[in-house]
């Protein structure tokens, strides 16, 4: 049976778990007439303030990191150099900004309008491997950023379909592109869903 994730699994306080429980949900857009989704395969957890790679560590509060403090539920995308949308979605209570980032999708629903953004003429590891591809495929950009998930006319939401990815079958690693952040660097919250060739290679 399939149901959208509502604002209690988002507000939870354990960014990390989360992160977990969101590999095999799906991610679903409606966007320009076109429905789109893929199920999630690849996650990282963003923890702040104490968390060095957050956008928010200890508290930062900017124009661009503002959604971060929402309470959960809310999309946050931010372009990266420049050119990639990397869609994280907002966790916990008011003013705990909290978020996972989406890395890794198995494109499920309407392929062909994924492969049509992506300039793709078949299928193939890149079209939703990878944060910024991930968007593009599903037509999300930084002007969706504080969107919320929850609502019944909301662009962009979540699914469960009724998968369970099992704790054996999850592969914890450190996140991507934090070399900044110093001893947390090595904090193991990337999560890959075991065997799935929509995911990155570890680092």
């Amino acid at each position: 049976m399939v149901k959208r994730l509502n604002k209690s699994f988002y507000t939870r306080e354990d960014v990390v778990q989360i992160s977990k429980d969101l590999l095999g949900k799906y991610l679903v857009t409606h966007i320009n007439g076109k429905l789109t989704a893929g199920k999630i395969v690849e996650t990282e957890a963003y923890r702040a303030p104490d968390d060095k790679a957050s956008h928010a560590y200890n508290n930062r509060r900017t124009a661009r990191t503002e959604t971060m403090f929402a309470e959960g539920g809310k999309a946050y995308v931010y372009l990266c150099y420049g050119i990639h949308h990397m869609f994280n979605i907002v966790t916990g209570k008011k003013d705990m900004p909290h978020a996972v980032l989406l890395r890794g999708l198995q494109p499920v629903d309407n392929i062909e309008a994924m492969l049509l953004r992506r300039n793709m003429g078949k299928i193939e590891r890149r079209l939703t491997a990878g944060p910024g591809m991930l968007s593009q495929a599903l037509g999300i950009k930084t002007s969706f950023s504080g969107t919320d998930l929850t609502t019944a006319d909301s662009p962009i939401w979540l699914e469960d379909r009724g998968e369970a990815i099992a704790e054996n079958n999850i592969l914890a690693s450190p996140r991507v592109g934090i070399g900044y952040a110093e001893e947390c660097i090595g904090w193991p919250w990337r999560f890959r869903v075991k065997g799935s060739k929509w995911t990155s290679p570890a680092k």
